[in-house]
């Protein structure tokens, strides 16, 4: 069942099992706020395990390109086009974001991103391999985030 994310009243809803919660909760909400203020788009969840085909897609890209798989547990997702970008989201237990931006008209513009919620420990699928930037948000706190360009076709 999806969840359109609330930026004005941060929910847990869908997040519960994870050990920051508030902070990925509010990850998710930053979110929102974003592509309801740029995009006037409603950010959409739906259970990880209603949503395979996603989880797929982002999973092969990360393997393909980085040889990278997270052990962590994918909690939601979101798929969606908005202009010519194709973004897909995967929420993770331990309060990570795995985020593609997948433009449909231009191979240069492609790449994986990554945010980490507040108060969690650099996965040590990522470790050493990136360098995180911090960004201060109201909904999230101090986000960390790094990204890699993606080469292949997906």
């Amino acid at each position: 069942m999806s969840y359109i994310v609330d930026f004005n009243n941060v929910s847990t809803v869908g997040l519960e099992s994870s050990p920051v919660v508030e902070a990925l909760a509010g990850l998710r909400a930053h979110e929102a706020r974003y592509f309801m203020n740029k995009y006037k788009h409603e950010f959409t969840v739906v259970p990880a395990s209603e949503s395979s085909e996603t989880l797929d897609y982002v999973n092969r890209i990360l393997k393909e390109e980085r040889e990278i798989e997270f052990a962590a547990k994918p909690l939601e997702t979101s798929r969606f086009q908005v202009e010519n970008i194709i973004w897909t989201y995967v929420f993770y237990e331990d309060g990570l974001e795995v985020n593609v931006l997948y433009t449909v008209d231009n191979p240069k513009k492609r790449a994986v991103g990554f945010k980490l919620s507040e108060g969690m420990e650099i996965p040590k699928e990522l470790e050493e391999k990136f360098k995180f930037a911090r960004q201060k948000s109201k909904l999230a706190g101090t986000i960390r985030g790094s990204f890699f360009v993606i080469k292949g076709e997906y």
